[in-house]
């Protein structure tokens, strides 16, 4: 099995109660074990206008394959409404693969590290409550590295 981290986000349909059901979903995944969940986050969304959004890391040890597990997670967010109608918009749920291991992956489909993770905020500070504080990345790059560089702006953690 190795150590995966998910970065969860919603901004529609009642976003805590959306991260809830992933969670219930994730800890199903065959050949899985749910082993943690950061706290939950809220931030403004990327572009202007759409709702606030409700962010989390989940870490998952997973005998999956990478892209059997992110077919996985995508039939979650289809059976929670995701509708993929345009690439930046409004959704109620958003599960990404953050880091699968220490594998470095570049498929069409699938990018691990997740590009940009390392200018989102609301996905470095949940991934440090559950990461070791030496994690490092496939790239090289050590989560104490990522998070200096991504100052702790625009978040709210929610109790």
């Amino acid at each position: 099995m190795e150590r995966i981290y998910i970065g969860m986000g919603s901004n529609l349909a009642a976003p805590e109660a959306q991260l809830r059901s992933a969670i219930e979903a994730l800890a199903q995944l065959p050949e899985s074990r749910l082993h943690g969940v950061s706290a939950f986050y809220q931030s403004d969304s990327l572009l202007p206008g759409q709702p606030r959004y409700t962010n989390a890391v989940a870490a998952l040890d997973s005998a999956l394959a990478p892209l059997a597990l992110l077919d996985a997670l995508q039939a979650i967010e289809n059976q929670q409404g995701r509708e993929r109608n345009e690439r930046w918009g409004p959704r109620t749920l958003d599960l990404d693969i953050l880091l699968f291991g220490d594998r470095l992956i570049d498929e069409p489909r699938l990018k691990v590290p997740h590009y940009h993770m390392q200018a989102r905020p609301f996905v470095l500070y949940p991934l440090a409550e559950l990461a070791p504080a030496d994690l490092q990345l496939a790239d090289g790059r050590t989560l104490h590295e990522l998070l200096a560089a991504c100052p702790f702006v625009g978040l709210e953690r929610l109790a």
